[in-house]
């Protein structure tokens, strides 16, 4: 039997806003530096290149801003949560990634998933029907690429003839890769293609119910799930519930999707005194999970700093 980790607890970044409000660069690297100072494990960014029509949200571009933040620490992990992987070429995606890991002496964490939002896609030129094998494709050279001396392969419309990446990432044999998405297709990859999971909004049930699927579909390719780590981004709110239950389903209400085909729900939301935070995470502890990535109500500065003072070293006793 192997020995429980200890779950740790992450921080999501606000790099996109409701339109006509535009993300700060500047505000979001101070953020960053903040939340290290206030002791949280990891910063996650989210990922667009373009997002909605009306309303649109602005977006700051994820791997550039994780840099921004990794030269101004020494000790909280940046990760993508998550990557559009099929939207970018993966020969300069691992070229970008490696080099991330180096500015922040490997404290790279690479959520990566398939995306959803067609019009993105084809204003990128890539086809958005096949974004699933043009994603195990990637995953397939961003890997060689970061544990191979030379690679050579057909991966059209990719030609690699002795393609030599060096740098190789700080992290050995790489930095981690987390799946996510919530298909039984997509749940195969991160048991078998990645080193985990990362989901989104998902009930203590509905992770554990789907955790050990990824587990089993681990065991059944021959590999040990006690190797694979989890993930799941909850929001939360802290305050007397009569008075914050309110705005904060309105806010879940109206900047968050819930892709139909998954079990993320608003269901999932923490909310009220600190107590009740407590005990309504701790089924999220007891179910296994590796981290939690808290994304605070509006991003305000008292929650995140309650959540950092209040919940977390209750959560770790």
């Amino acid at each position: 039997m192997s020995q429980k980790k200890q779950t740790v607890f992450g921080i999501a970044m606000r790099n996109f806003t409701k339109y006509p409000e535009m993300p700060s660069a500047a505000e979001l690297i101070e953020y960053g530096v903040r939340m290290e100072e206030l002791g949280y494990e990891s910063l996650w960014a989210w990922d667009h290149i373009l997002l909605g029509v009306d309303p649109n949200f602005p977006i700051h571009e994820a791997l550039t801003i994780l840099t921004a933040v990794a030269a101004r620490t020494t000790k909280i992990k940046v990760g993508t949560g998550i990557l559009v992987m099929p939207m970018r070429n993966p020969v300069v995606l691992a070229k970008e990634l490696a080099t991330i890991d180096h500015i922040s002496n490997g404290r790279l964490i690479v959520g990566a998933a398939v995306g959803w939002y067609k019009r993105e896609f084809d204003s990128l030129g890539v086809d958005f029907t096949k974004r699933g094998k043009i994603m195990e494709q990637s995953l397939e050279i961003i890997n060689r690429l970061w544990t191979e001396d030379k690679v050579s392969g057909e991966y059209p419309p990719y030609s690699l003839r002795g393609a030599v990446l060096y740098p190789k990432p700080v992290q050995k044999p790489r930095p981690p890769i987390l799946i996510g998405g919530y298909v039984d297709a997509v749940l195969k990859r991160a048991a078998t293609k990645g080193d985990g999971w990362l989901t989104y909004y998902y009930t203590a049930e509905s992770f554990s119910r789907t955790w050990a699927k990824i587990r089993g579909f681990a065991e059944e390719a021959g590999r040990n799930p006690d190797e694979l780590n989890s993930t799941n981004q909850l929001p939360i709110c802290i305050g007397p519930r009569a008075k914050v239950e309110g705005p904060f389903k309105h806010w879940l209400q109206t900047e968050w999707d819930y892709a139909a085909w998954s079990e993320s729900t608003m269901d999932s939301a923490i909310m009220g005194t600190p107590e009740e935070c407590v005990e309504q995470l701790m089924p999220h502890i007891e179910a296994g999970i590796d981290r939690i990535i808290f994304v605070p109500y509006k991003y305000e500065k008292e929650q995140v700093e309650a959540v950092a003072r209040q919940i977390i070293p209750r959560l770790k006793r």
